[in-house]
């Protein structure tokens, strides 16, 4: 036990790294981060938006390409950074420049800041998850067959007003009882808290998503003949070739490969240095990344859409799938549910598979800054969790009460953020960790030997993939998102939000600098310190 002396107004005595406990576990939590509520409704909604079968042309060349590459560097800049004892991107990008760089901490922050930030408005919509589950079980919604009467639920909910509920309790309880079940969980620690939790989680996830697509592939046709198990199936999947000439289709499947694998948040990276030293990295990263993917195209696919279509016909379930990814979840699985045999048991079955999906991921996103705390300011686990916790509790205030902040905080933190630091992980270790030390240290130990053709691609063309889709997205729309802009009906640009909503989403844009300037300070704060004098 050592305690760093000259800064006990900030620092605590320095704790014994935690680890994971077992292969299995370690790739349990690494899938547990990925699968996530888009995963099994984002996907689905996105492929048939995009040509349905033809899509998957694009979306693996993207996981090919982008996702399994970045997930592999991430695994192996942590496990490079665990050596050292830091298991954050601050801390290991210093690392990796050989502590002779002092600017390159500075481009780690996104890993913990935005990280963090998704997780202000992310615990928000999964305490929706959570209160669909209930509602469920007791028939809250049962009986209600338009999409605006479920539209009118939500709102309702929502905002605690309206026909459905009189008071915003019921979605605040949600709230306290999904912010204590993420903290708990991170309470415990990694092996005996997500390690322990995932490994239970996980194989309840999949076998719910198991039982729900054997639900709808015996649900035969139950309005009209052409409605079938394989008409729907084909309404997904049947591919539309010319979508591939489409340079906005290959940026969805790109956006989506990325945002599903869990790259370009911190998370992996984090994650990775629990692992010992001589531990393999390919195996788990790879395998991780598989059962992310099966748990998206095969179960993901097979249960939202497929089953929208079955009771819905063609044109109403192409109507579903424009209201995106919300109005997949709460407006349109409901009156599903509705029309189908035990369908509050389904109901039940289907936003409890949610509401797991979401804790996996959410728990994972808040173990970087827990991590940053720890190790750079040696507090002690129960005041990491106390002094995240209290940040994540009151920015959310935010997302629950503020109009138009969820759209906000999604946009700098996942949609900006995610690509942008992914791109700096790219070049990062191309170009500070090296070539020839990055493949060495990618391969060292690895039971499972990795084929030459990924080295110019994990160096060469992940990168420049990478910059190519950011570029291309701030120049096609995003320097107007940026800007709060977007086109009107005369093709004029006009505010993105609303007179009432303006207020919020300042307010919200300085939480989101804020957050980012505050890290950046902590990080100059940290290095200050003997450890980092040493």
């Amino acid at each position: 036990m050592e305690v760093v002396t000259g800064w006990r107004w900030i620092t605590e005595t320095k704790q014994a790294r935690d680890s994971w406990k077992s292969k299995i576990g370690v790739i349990l939590a690494a899938a547990g981060s990925a699968v996530g509520i888009g995963n099994f409704l984002r996907f689905p909604g996105v492929a048939a938006q995009n040509g349905g079968g033809a899509f998957m042309i694009p979306y693996f060349v993207s996981f090919v390409l982008i996702a399994l590459p970045l997930c592999w560097v991430e695994w192996t800049m942590g496990r490079y950074g665990g050596i050292f004892g830091r298991g954050t991107s601050p801390a290991v990008f210093d690392r990796l420049g050989g502590g002779k760089r002092k600017w390159l901490k500075y481009l780690g922050v996104l890993g913990v800041s935005g990280s963090l930030g998704i997780d202000f408005y992310y615990i928000y919509v999964e305490s929706w998850t959570l209160g669909y589950t209930a509602f469920s079980l007791t028939g809250k919604y049962a009986g209600m067959k338009s999409p605006d009467q479920v539209g009118a639920f939500l709102s309702s909910f929502l905002s605690g007003s309206g026909e459905y509920f009189h008071s915003i309790w019921p979605l605040y309880i949600c709230f306290l009882v999904t912010f204590f079940c993420n903290f708990w969980v991170l309470y415990h620690g990694v092996s005996k808290g997500i390690e322990r939790f995932c490994k239970i989680t996980m194989p309840l996830l999949f076998i719910l998503a198991v039982i729900l697509v054997i639900r709808v592939f015996t649900l035969g046709a139950p309005y009209r003949p052409e409605w079938s198990v394989n008409g729907a199936l084909g309404f997904l999947w049947n591919p539309d070739f010319s979508i591939l000439k489409n340079g906005k289709v290959w940026l969805a499947a790109a956006g989506q490969v990325f945002f599903s694998t869990s790259v370009g948040i911190g998370v992996l990276m984090t994650y990775a240095t629990y692992l010992k030293p001589k531990d393999d990295i390919l195996l788990p990263a790879t395998s991780a990344c598989f059962l992310n993917e099966m748990a998206e195209v095969v179960l993901g696919a097979s249960i939202v859409i497929p089953a929208a279509f079955l009771f819905f016909g063609p044109a109403d379930t192409q109507t579903a799938i424009a209201g995106g990814t919300f109005g997949l979840a709460f407006r349109t699985t409901p009156l599903i549910f509705n029309s189908m045999p035990w369908g509050g048991l389904f109901g039940f079955l289907w936003f409890l598979l949610l509401f797991i999906a979401c804790v996996t991921s959410s728990v994972s996103i808040l173990q970087p800054g827990i991590a940053f705390l720890e190790e750079e300011f040696h507090f002690s686990r129960k005041r990491c969790v106390l002094c995240i916790g209290a940040l994540v509790f009151a920015v959310a205030h935010l997302a629950i009460f503020g109009d138009g902040v969820v759209d906000v905080m999604d946009f700098w933190f996942s949609e900006f953020g995610l690509p942008m630091f992914g791109l700096i992980e790219a070049l990062v270790f191309v170009f500070i960790f090296g070539k020839t030390r990055g493949w060495e240290e990618m391969t060292r130990n690895s039971a499972i030997r990795l084929p030459r053709f990924f080295r110019p691609i994990v160096f060469g063309v992940m990168p420049l993939f990478l910059a190519t889709i950011l570029i291309t997205w701030l120049v096609s729309d995003g320097w107007q998102k940026v800007l709060m802009l977007k086109r009107g009906a005369d093709g004029h640009l006009v505010s993105l939000y609303t007179p009432s909503q303006l207020p919020w989403v300042i307010a919200t844009t300085l939480v989101v600098l804020a957050t980012t300037a505050g890290f950046c300070w902590l990080i100059r704060l940290a290095w200050k310190s003997p450890q980092h004098r040493e």
